[in-house]
């Protein structure tokens, strides 16, 4: 399976393509704000041929999301996420607003278009590749990670960090439900496990879990 990462919007939030030799991709968080960055990742997906299977949302923080009607638009692709945040649809187009200075949201500040829901122990297929969904909430009440055993990784959005955890002072947060979250659905996969994160760069679990300073041993 190959992983390319883009790091898009003031946020630098990490949107992830997975791809394999099918020609058969998802993309997670597609979080593509500005006209540039927008294009950059139009053209990865069109230039390399991909047939775009999902758009797997981690959670439904605005910062995470400005790209998804785009590659719905372009690809049809489905959205999917964790029905627990989707109260936070409500205020998004005004967040964008606020925090991103887009007129009336602008066009990728629109309120993104849901398709799927997700619940904890569904599979998403897309290739040869099978992607295992585990509801953690905590940094929001939808937040789930994605679980790819066979290649060794997963994808924790903001509940995880390179040496962090997600803020919990957000609507729905709860610091408890997170550490809860990290014990229970992270810390029991092998240590050799990848986490590529939705900001910053990737981790492990065996690192997390012995130097974590939140949550570590």
């Amino acid at each position: 399976m190959n992983i390319k990462i883009f790091a898009f919007n003031p946020l630098e939030v990490n949107t992830y393509v997975l791809s394999d030799e099918t020609g058969e991709c998802i993309v997670i968080d597609p979080a593509s704000l500005y006209a540039g960055e927008r294009e950059q990742l139009l053209s990865y997906l069109q230039d390399s041929g991909f047939k775009v299977r999902h758009l797997l949302l981690t959670h439904l923080h605005f910062d995470h999301v400005p790209g998804v009607n785009l590659l719905v638009s372009r690809f049809g692709a489905p959205a999917w996420c964790h029905p627990d945040d989707l109260f936070l649809l409500d205020s998004m187009a005004g967040q964008m607003q606020a925090f991103f200075g887009l007129p009336d949201g602008g066009e990728a500040g629109h309120t993104p278009e849901i398709s799927g829901r997700l619940s904890d122990g569904d599979t998403v297929t897309f290739g040869n590749q099978s992607i295992k969904v585990l509801h953690t909430p905590g940094h929001s009440p939808g937040s789930v990670i994605y679980y790819n055993e066979a290649e060794g990784c997963l994808f924790s959005g903001d509940l995880l960090f390179r040496s962090g955890v997600g803020r919990t002072d957000l609507p729905g947060g709860s610091f408890g439900d997170l550490t809860d979250s990290l014990k229970s659905k992270i810390f029991t996969l092998p240590d050799a496990t990848v986490v590529y994160p939705g900001h910053g760069p990737a981790t492990t679990v065996g690192f997390e879990k012995r130097n974590n300073p939140f949550v570590g041993r």
